[in-house]
């Protein structure tokens, strides 16, 4: 393994649904599953889908650059022509932005690419890209 891998489990309403969007639209290949969860590969990571209605949602936000950024999310830093065809993708789908494409910190320490948009159930995802990756952490 040249680097570790995150872990990540999160609750969904429904599993056919999460299908639908992480298989399907994301293109994440399915893992092991079981009646109450399963695995898929986003891009090398394991995220677990788990059957929870109940633990679905979470509206709290945090103002970034302008925007209401939803606290709990997760997602994929990518290069920037995977970023940007999955922001098209994503738009023709009738994805459910919470952010809409656009570029973040213009001109200053941090410049990207972003998008936030909402699964099925409600679970923020953050999918961003800069254009020199000295940026990630710049301060």
């Amino acid at each position: 393994m040249d680097r570790p891998r995150f872990h990540l489990a999160f609750p969904v309403k429904s599993l056919a649904e999460a299908r639908g969007f992480y298989g399907e639209l994301l293109g994440c290949p399915e893992g092991r599953s079981a009646d109450d969860w399963v695995d898929f590969d986003l891009m090398g990571h394991q995220i677990v889908a788990h059957l929870a209605p109940g633990e679905c949602g979470g509206a709290a936000t945090s103002a970034v650059d302008g925007e209401a950024v939803p606290v709990r999310h997760f997602g994929l830093i990518l290069a920037p022509q995977d970023w940007r065809a999955l922001a098209d993708r994503l738009a023709a789908a009738g994805a459910d932005f919470i952010i809409a494409p656009q570029t973040r910190f213009a001109g200053g320490p941090g410049e990207q690419s972003t998008l936030f948009v909402r699964d099925p159930s409600g679970n923020a995802l953050e999918f961003k890209a800069f254009a020199d990756e000295a940026m990630i952490f710049a301060r």
